[in-house]
Parts: structure tokens; C-alpha cells; sequence
């Protein structure tokens, strides 16, 4: 009995190891996966290997301006269940006017990049994963190289460079669209004015809330690209494997979005 539970013990020690192990080589590959990709960015016109630009503009078109409508739809509908809780609450106190305060700092720092994130996490992060990962099983990847084709700066590099374009456009537009869905509702429920509605909004918020909002959607832009690129570069088993890859992206990015943005919001309103 003893013998066993020093065996138990053995293998949970070993497979906590094991486990520390990944996680370190992983976070170290997304590391130099960033490094690399931004080296090329700004080296590679100097080397006369610049990042393609027609596959970053491509790729701001499909995750930016492809993603407005989703994007709009679930932010307005954010902005009315923002609306709906805060009056709701605070008609306890007589004061449901300030509800107005609390839609704004709302969206500006939490719910507009966040609903961005997650957003773009699920549409570009897992075409990012299926796209390299079915390269990599059709042995594209290893083509590149043979061509001397550097694959960071050809698949990697564009993506990124879009990616931090669009996501803080991307946040903007969301923070808007959570704002007019508030400002519809308290129309309807409070008889809010639009205009004094807008007047308050902005009165509450600051340059530092909306800066706080765009500096989180820069690092999920980052998140997206390196975990979906990386679980890309990783396929192995063939369709199975790109469908696993996929699915560990989504999971993976919309995870590290949230404690990043858990992180970043103790730190940023200490």
C-alpha cells in the first residue's frame, strides 16, 4: 500500500513536470514566433524580403471589415443589457440617470475589446490554425523553406501587421455600437434623450479609458496571431489533426484573451 501510494505520488510529480515543461517550451515558442515576425516587419525591406503587403491588406479585410456586421450585432446588444442591468439596479436608488456612467467606462475598457476579442478569436483565429496547419500536412511549409522562402515573413508577419491594424478600428467600432444600443434603450425605458444621452457619455469618459481599451485590443491582436499560427505550424495526423488544432486555438486564445484582460484591468485601475 505504501509502495503504491510513493508511485502515485512518483507520477503526479512527473506529469506536473512534464506538464511545466510544455507550457514553458510553448510560451518561449510564442516568444520567438513574435520576435521573428516583427523582425521582418521592419527588416525585411532592408533585406529586400519585405513582408507582403497585398496579404496584409487581404487579411485587414477579412478580419476587419468582414467581421463589422457580427461585430455590431453583438456589441449593440451588449450596450442593451448593460443599459437593462444598470437601471435596473440603480432604480433601487433613485438614481438610474447615472446609468449612462456606467455603460460608458463599461464598454470603453472592458466589454469593447473584449467582445472584439473573442469575436475575432473564433472567426480569424481558427482560419489562421486550419489554414497553415492544412499547409503544413500538405507539405507546403517544408516547400518554402526549399525555396528559401522564410515561412514567418510569408505566412506569419502579413497576418500580424493586420492584425494590429484592425483590432484597435475593430474595438472602436464596437465600443460605438455598444454605446448607441445603451442609448436606444434608455430612449425607450427612461426617455433619455439621444443627444443628452451622447452628452453625458462623453463628459464621463476619458483619453485614459478608451487608451486602456485599444492597448488591450493590441495584445489580444498578438494572442490571436500567435496561437493560431503556432497550433498551425504544430498539425500532425492530417484532417484530424487540422480539426484539433483548430478547436485548441479557439479554446486556447479565447482563454489567454480573458487573463489577459483580468490581468490588465488590476494593474491598469490600481
Amino acid at each position: 500500500m505504501a509502495d503504491q501510494a510513493v508511485g502515485d505520488f512518483r507520477q503526479s510529480i512527473e506529469s506536473l513536470g512534464r506538464s511545466t515543461v510544455e507550457f514553458v517550451e510553448e510560451f518561449g515558442y510564442y516568444l520567438a514566433l513574435t520576435f521573428e515576425s516583427f523582425y521582418w516587419v521592419v527588416a525585411g525591406p532592408l533585406k529586400r524580403q519585405p513582408v507582403r503587403f497585398r496579404a496584409a491588406v487581404s487579411q485587414m479585410v477579412e478580419t476587419g471589415i468582414a467581421a463589422l456586421p457580427i461585430v455590431f450585432i453583438l456589441s449593440f446588444a451588449i450596450g442593451v443589457m448593460l443599459a437593462i442591468q444598470g437601471a435596473h439596479t440603480l432604480k433601487q436608488f433613485g438614481a438610474e440617470t447615472q446609468v449612462v456612467l456606467g455603460i460608458a467606462l463599461s464598454v470603453t475598457r472592458e466589454f469593447g475589446p473584449l467582445i472584439t476579442g473573442i469575436l475575432v478569436a473564433g472567426r480569424t483565429g481558427s482560419a489562421l490554425a486550419a489554414r497553415v496547419g492544412t499547409m503544413q500536412v500538405n507539405q507546403e511549409i517544408d516547400a518554402l523553406r526549399v525555396m528559401g522562402i522564410n515561412p514567418v515573413r510569408y505566412l506569419v508577419s502579413p497576418v500580424m501587421l493586420a492584425m494590429l491594424l484592425m483590432m484597435p478600428c475593430i474595438t472602436l467600432f464596437s465600443d460605438l455600437a455598444a454605446m448607441l444600443g445603451g442609448a436606444v434603450y434608455c430612449n425607450l425605458d427612461l426617455g433619455l434623450g439621444y443627444v443628452a444621452y451622447w452628452d453625458q457619455g462623453t463628459s464621463f469618459i476619458t483619453p485614459n479609458d478608451v487608451l486602456q481599451g485599444l492597448l488591450k485590443s493590441v495584445i489580444f491582436a498578438v494572442i490571436i496571431t500567435l496561437i493560431g499560427v503556432s497550433n498551425g505550424f504544430s498539425v500532425t495526423g492530417g484532417a484530424e489533426g487540422v480539426g484539433r488544432a483548430t478547436t485548441r486555438a479557439v479554446v486556447l486564445a479565447i482563454s489567454y484573451i480573458v487573463l489577459a484582460d483580468m490581468t490588465f484591468t488590476y494593474f491598469l485601475n490600481r
